[in-house]
């Protein structure tokens, strides 16, 4: 699910993750996309295994694969 936000030219993406479990998950996940250039603003949340990026422009999937495998975890795809 892709949709513009409020603030003109930024895109909000929400990524399913799975195996988060807690706080410090929800943390490493947020750390490593956030380091992606163009995102602005990273929420994981570890009940629902949703990550909400607001970014620039629309990210490569692979760089928040890529991310995310960093963290120690699996991109399941987009919600």
């Amino acid at each position: 699910m892709t949709a513009q936000t409020d603030t003109t030219g930024s895109v909000t993406t929400v990524y399913k993750v799975s195996g988060m479990s807690c706080g410090h998950c929800e943390g490493a996940v947020s750390g490593e996309i956030s380091e992606i250039s163009g995102v602005s603003s990273v929420t994981a949340v570890a009940k629902t295994g949703e990550v909400t990026v607001v970014s620039a422009a629309p990210l490569e999937d692979e760089a928040v694969r890529a991310a995310v495998d960093e963290a120690g975890f699996e991109l399941a795809g987009r919600a």
